[in-house]
């Protein structure tokens, strides 16, 4: 494998987290902060994230808008944050996700030097996370990022456990690029 700094290297989405470690405001502000220095652009930022501390009002309100197989895991976590993004209004939308991607990936290295782990959840009730969180009408939630310390992949419901546990694989560098 080619010379990668460890950030990315050790960078893992687990399923397992650890169901007392809590994160602090810190940490917290630390990850926002990696966010809130991602690329974008034309510089419009168009990233916005509401974040829900273990079994506070906002994580429930998330919690309950994941598919219920994510939630038999994610309410161990430590922190539930939502990713979402503003919607322009005459501006063209181009490079919007692009610019959220890149918010929640700087968001990601950051726990990982945090000793944190971040697991992204797409497949969420987005109509069902803008009402419960009463966000504002231009924004736009995307994906749920579940934060904490790695937990015991023992501690999962048994059908999880072999995801868990298993060997990570990527594809081979030639296979990523083109002709």
């Amino acid at each position: 494998m080619a010379d990668l700094t460890p950030l990315l290297a050790y960078r893992w989405s687990p399923l397992a987290f650890h169901p007392t470690e809590e994160l602090s405001a810190a940490d917290a502000s630390s990850l926002l902060e990696a966010a809130r220095w991602a690329p974008s652009l034309g510089n419009r930022q168009p990233w916005r994230f509401t974040l829900g501390y273990r079994d506070d009002e906002t994580w429930k309100r998330i919690l309950v808008n994941l598919p219920e197989r994510d939630q038999r895991w994610a309410h161990r976590a430590a922190a539930l944050l939502l990713a979402g993004h503003v919607e322009p209004e005459a501006a063209p939308a181009d490079g919007i996700a692009y610019d959220l991607g890149q918010a929640v990936a700087h968001l990601t290295v950051q726990a990982t030097a945090l000793g944190l782990h971040v697991r992204q959840v797409l497949t969420v009730d987005r109509a069902g996370l803008a009402a419960d969180l009463h966000l504002p009408a231009d924004v736009r939630p995307y994906a749920v990022l579940v934060v904490g310390q790695l937990g015991d992949p023992l501690s999962l419901p048994a059908d999880l456990v072999a995801e868990e546990t298993g060997l990570r694989r990527r594809r081979p560098l030639a296979d990523l690029l083109l002709g």
